[in-house]
């Protein structure tokens, strides 16, 4: 049996919202190095190393034992007391009926914006910022109002800094959710807790929603709170009530080393985990047991992973970033948080072009600034977190010769 062709205009296509969005840059430059294996790859958010040994085997042991089944909604009980005493150890106490666990943090940002916004609603997104985090409100078909960040042109070693008049000003009442990610990725910025206060004023008398991003919360390069307090960067959750509109997510990935286990949690108000626990179980029914499994293993694991990692990743900041400054015509500035460096190489304004030719004739794999709005254009991402410094100096190594230099 035959089937006429389509008339013009009756092809199968998605939404407007999802044709308009735009591809990943980063994905582009990386599938420029399809093939090779002469490439060094700083493109991707996430280390080198793999998740710790006692995390896989309680994942396998999972398997072995035959919880191949669904579980709650919001998470295995004993995963969401196990975050709870973790966050216990940083915030003000957050009970376990406040947490939902999610496939991912990003599948928690997702989430919370299907919980909160409707076609038409308004969002405040500061950036740059991670593409996804946008992106999801535009599929969702919220008018997404960028708030950027500012680096001055003539000293960007000085690094990114918020007008925070200027964005409580672009907060109103018509504004349904403060979009936020700090510990920032790309830039490293992070919010300070006196920031931090005034917005969340600004936003219950506006009547907005704050979604924050904290997933690099623990790395952190600030100062510390306490003398032998554990390190975490200022969080909403030191200040928030629970009944304000306030959504914390946190992932896994990174302090963890469990990017590919794809796990994450939200802290939310209690009168809207009903509704996560609906939505949960509409986008993914739960996380896959094992996985959980492996996250209580890596909670238990504690504070010595954590800052295992995080003294990694400062050993490889403060191996990277001189390199860079001293390299003619980068200009950069040394991140409080995060995994990232951000810097711009004098005379390139086409990120993407210039990723792309690092890859073809260096051997080198670097995000284009592109790939987080137009306000990083012009600038490269280089995530630094590697178990071998020598792999970073290597890589400065292929910059310079990319560059002529």
């Amino acid at each position: 049996m035959t089937f006429p062709t389509p008339a013009p205009g009756r092809v199968p296509r998605a939404r407007d919202s999802v044709e308009g969005l735009p591809g990943s840059r980063i994905r582009e430059v990386a599938n420029a190095a399809l093939g090779r294996d002469d490439v060094l790859p700083f493109w991707f958010g996430e280390s080198d190393e793999p998740t710790p040994a006692p995390v896989r085997e309680a994942a396998a042991a999972s398997l072995a034992a035959g919880e191949t089944f669904y579980s709650h909604n919001l998470g295995l009980p004993a995963l969401r007391e196990a975050i709870a005493a973790y966050m216990a150890g940083l915030h003000p106490a957050v009970g376990a009926e406040r947490i939902a666990v999610t496939s991912g943090g990003v599948n928690a940002l997702m989430v919370a914006m299907q919980a909160l916004v409707d076609p038409g609603d308004e969002v405040v997104a500061v950036v740059p910022l991670w593409p996804n985090l946008t992106a999801q409100a535009q599929i969702l078909g919220a008018r997404v109002r960028r708030f950027a960040l500012r680096s001055d042109s003539d000293r960007p070693q000085d690094g990114w800094r918020l007008d925070l008049d200027g964005l409580l000003a672009a907060i109103t009442p018509a504004t349904r959710v403060l979009l936020l990610n700090a510990p920032n990725n790309p830039t490293g910025w992070t919010l300070d807790a006196q920031q931090q206060a005034a917005l969340l004023a600004h936003c219950r008398a506006t009547g907005t929603w704050i979604v924050a991003d904290e997933v690099y919360e623990r790395v952190y390069f600030g100062p510390g709170r306490a003398v032998g307090a554990p390190v975490a960067a200022p969080s909403f959750l030191d200040l928030g009530a629970p009944d304000d509109r306030l959504v914390v997510v946190h992932s896994f990935s990174k302090s963890f080393l469990m990017t590919g286990w794809r796990l994450g949690w939200m802290v939310l108000p209690p009168a809207l985990v009903p509704a996560v626990g609906k939505l949960l179980e509409f986008n993914t029914s739960c996380a896959p047991v094992f996985v959980q499994r492996a996250g209580i293993a890596a909670l238990g694991l504690g504070e010595a992973l954590v800052a295992e990692v995080t003294g990694r990743l400062r050993l490889c900041r403060d191996t990277l970033l001189p390199l860079l400054a001293a390299t003619p015509r980068v200009q950069v500035a040394t991140p409080a948080g995060g995994m990232y460096a951000f810097f711009r190489v004098d005379g390139e304004a086409d990120s993407l072009a210039l990723a792309k030719r690092l890859v073809a004739e260096a051997g080198l794999g670097l995000a284009p600034g592109v790939a987080f709005g137009d306000e990083g254009e012009g600038w490269l991402r280089w995530c630094f977190a590697s178990r071998d410094p020598a792999r970073l100096e290597e890589g400065v190594r292929r910059l310079r010769a990319g560059l002529g230099l």
